[in-house]
């Protein structure tokens, strides 16, 4: 088997060590990741200028081969897949902090696996919690082994993949989950620069309710979170609304609208 491994803390995190070496058990690992952090990047592709893949040996990996990118996480899925050849399975992380809920729609991490998916392939997000005194990810690691075995032998569903979560402590036990709506609640922090023009921070803090069954209660409670996520973002339970106000026949004949007068123009 074939296991491909990224992230978007950098290729010199240690997290994506911890993984690689861990994963080795499984099959031929090969690592392809960011040159420097790519936190919150989303899933950005670039297209408008060209990217650098090189192998490197001072990121410590020993006899895996490893590659770093001047792009994207999503690039280095795209760079990994089409020079070295389609992978059996992608796997993104270990992430320094955790990926819950609405933070899926900005997470390099997460934006990995999509793209690993949007390929065919099965994919895998992992993600820890940390604390300021440590970062450990040798448990995490460990326990992404039999997940990832499990995906390699069972396989997943076209456009779905898994959004994995490990606590910061020994975990409980493992919870498959429904993502949170967990999310960082932003505030803008204006500064000036010594020419007193003003520039701007994007900071925040992150909250969420711990609702039983979410992927944030999971973790807040020690246990591994592991939730199913769909590329399908279609909302079903109001699609049958939209049909009934726009029928087939609406383009054809709209509904009158009122007129407007100089003054809505």
């Amino acid at each position: 088997m074939r296991i491909l491994i990224t992230n978007d803390d950098g290729i010199f995190s240690p997290g994506i060590k911890a993984l690689a070496f861990a994963l080795r058990t499984l099959g031929e690992v090969m690592v392809v990741a960011p040159d420097v952090e790519q936190s919150a990047v989303g899933h950005g592709i670039t297209v408008r200028r060209p990217l650098r893949f090189k192998h490197t040996a001072a990121a410590g990996f020993g006899e895996i081969p490893a590659y770093r990118v001047d792009g994207t996480p999503a690039d280095c899925v795209v760079l990994g897949y089409h020079l070295l050849g389609k992978p059996d399975l992608v796997c993104s992380g270990i992430n320094i902090g955790v990926n819950l809920g609405l933070d899926l729609t900005h997470s390099g991490t997460v934006a990995a696996a999509l793209e690993g998916t949007s390929l065919g392939i099965p994919s895998i997000a992992f993600s820890q919690e940390v604390s300021e005194e440590e970062l450990r990810f040798e448990e995490a690691a460990r326990l992404a082994v039999p997940i990832a075995k499990w995906v390699l032998e069972q396989g997943l569903p076209s456009g779905i993949l898994l959004n994995v979560n490990f606590p910061k402590s020994t975990p409980k036990g493992i919870k498959i989950t429904r993502l949170s709506n967990h999310h960082w609640q932003d505030t803008v922090l204006k500064r000036e620069d010594p020419e007193g023009k003003s520039y701007y921070w994007v900071a925040g803090q992150q909250t969420g309710l711990e609702d039983e069954g979410t992927d944030l209660w999971a973790v807040k409670q020690g246990y591994v979170s592991l939730t199913p996520v769909t590329m399908d973002y279609t909302a079903y339970s109001f699609k049958g609304k939209l049909e009934a106000s726009f029928p087939d026949s609406w383009v054809a004949t709209p509904p009158a609208t009122a007129s407007r007068g100089p003054a809505d123009v």
